[in-house]
């Protein structure tokens, strides 16, 4: 049996084949799994718990239906469903766990992340993701009518996006001071994480010592899904 890791799943009424497709992965072979993993971004965006769209009353089913079935799920927030809470575990039965957090992945300590922290050579982004991750900003969100909800995430998409296409692509990968403090701070020699989708597994050096750093793909355009066991860990694509 394995563990799986996934992440920027991204999943909206905009792509439905996805959605299908994260379905049949809880059918198939999540269902055999010993945990599944979710490391950011499984929603291109969550409203709230109390906003659930008609479009993912089939995920959150097929979430409900593995996590009753024994296996459990393990969710991350990312920068685009960070709005997920206690209610979201409940109609799910899944465990929202900090970003980041350490596991012990068969008797190897491992870092998850989503991954974009690591990103900081980007300011904008950090200085865009500090200001809605504040308590008082979510409260604020939380309190507007659903419908208001829909166009602030529109827009925060829109923007998004623009700076995506403005900004050099170096700017929005992983800065490799940050992520050796990471593994540093944490003292562990694996990382695993996603955000800048881009699939790959790095060899890099710490303190003397070989670490590995491993990118989760995204689902819309590289989808990729980390199986990991006693014999290490193996990036696929879906």
């Amino acid at each position: 049996m394995s563990t799986l890791f996934i992440s920027d799943l991204h999943l909206s009424g905009e792509r439905p084949h996805l959605i299908e497709q994260f379905i049949q992965l809880t059918r198939q072979e999540a269902r055999e799994a010993e945990a599944l993993y979710v490391l950011g971004d499984l929603f291109e965006a969550w409203l709230g718990d109390d906003a659930v769209l008609p479009e993912m009353t089939a995920v959150i089913k097929a979430l409900k239906t593995l996590t009753e079935s024994g296996v459990p799920v393990y969710v991350m927030a990312g920068n685009r469903d960070f709005l997920m809470g206690e209610g979201f575990e409940a109609m799910t039965g899944v465990k929202l766990i900090d970003d980041p957090t350490v596991i012990d992945l068969y008797g190897v300590p491992t870092l998850l992340m989503h991954g974009d922290t690591l990103c900081t050579d980007d300011v904008i982004y950090q200085q865009v993701r500090a200001r809605v991750r504040d308590p008082a900003w979510i409260a604020a969100a939380l309190a507007m009518s659903i419908e208001e909800r829909i166009v602030t995430a529109q827009k925060m998409r829109a923007q998004s996006q623009a700076h995506t296409q403005s900004s050099e692509e170096e700017v929005m990968d992983v800065n490799a001071n940050a992520v050796t403090e990471a593994l540093r701070q944490y003292g562990v020699k694996r990382l695993i994480h996603g955000h800048t989708h881009r699939p790959a597994t790095h060899s890099l050096q710490v303190d003397g010592q070989t670490a590995t750093r491993i990118v989760l793909g995204d689902w819309y355009q590289q989808a990729s899904l980390l199986h990991c066991n006693e014999t290490g860990c193996k990036l696929v694509s879906v």
